[in-house]
């Protein structure tokens, strides 16, 4: 696996939700080896472990990163008082990402609260051959619909609460659209029981399916193993999966959901 660590300038900062920031920071050579459903390591103030990050977008050409991360605790509450002109020392980019097929197959993207972002990269690949489907609690927490629609991609919003969009999940949303729609290929990061009842969807129909999967990481570099996931071995057997290292992204048949 090849990553580089980097020190960039904050270029851009803006809270776009409560407690979600969106930043773009100067990376170019970062910048230029990422691809969608990649992440980066970033050192947060005095904490010891860095905080990964997921990429929302990259610029090769200008050499930046984009990444929208919600504050979860000290670490990212300390990324997210930063300012322009600051400094931050990355690793990156780390992990598989996703596959990406013929731009001319109809491609389904389903985001749930702050998994949405790294799926931005997808949209703008498939441009209108794609539908993101994304999820929120309420109105004021949905992220990134402005961007998906500029991508070209039909957007469907559901809110857990109908202040916006449909009511109800990104599943039902999902098993909706794909009644009357066609699919080559699905992609999918969120909340574990959302991802789960996607691959359960993708599977019934014979829709191949990727998956983002999230798990707390130490190193990020496949080193300390405190990341793993259950995954199903060639002969179906139980085994365990480094995320940072051959994830995040799987295909959902490889993933030992009850694990």
């Amino acid at each position: 696996m090849r990553y580089t660590q980097e020190t960039g300038v904050i270029i851009e900062k803006r809270e776009i939700a409560p407690g979600i920031f969106d930043v773009a920071v100067s990376l170019p050579v970062i910048a230029k080896a990422a691809h969608a459903g990649q992440f980066v390591n970033i050192i947060c103030g005095d904490y010891l472990l860095r905080r990964p990050i997921s990429i929302c977008g990259f610029d090769p050409e200008k050499g930046t990163l984009r990444m929208v991360f919600e504050i979860r605790g000290k670490g990212t509450k300390w990324l997210a008082e930063r300012e322009t002109g600051d400094t931050l020392d990355v690793v990156g980019p780390l992990g598989h990402g996703f596959s990406l097929v013929d731009n001319t197959k109809k491609a389904v993207i389903i985001g749930g609260g702050i998994g949405t972002p790294p799926l931005l990269p997808i949209a703008k690949f498939y441009g209108g051959n794609a539908t993101v489907i994304t999820g929120f609690r309420t109105a004021s927490a949905a992220i990134l619909q402005e961007d998906f629609e500029a991508a070209g991609a039909k957007t469907i919003l559901c809110t857990d609460d109908g202040s916006a969009g449909f009511h109800g999940f990104t599943t039902q949303a999902l098993e909706k659209h794909l009644g009357n729609n066609e699919c080559d290929i699905i992609y999918t990061c969120g909340p574990k029981v959302m991802m789960k009842g996607v691959a359960r969807l993708a599977e019934a129909r014979g829709i191949a399916c990727q998956v983002s999967m999230e798990e707390r990481m130490g190193c990020g570099v496949g080193a300390c193993l405190c990341c793993v996931c259950g995954t199903k071995g060639k002969d179906g057997d139980a085994q365990f999966t480094r995320v940072c290292l051959n994830g995040p992204v799987f295909d959902s048949a490889e993933v030992d959901w009850d694990a």
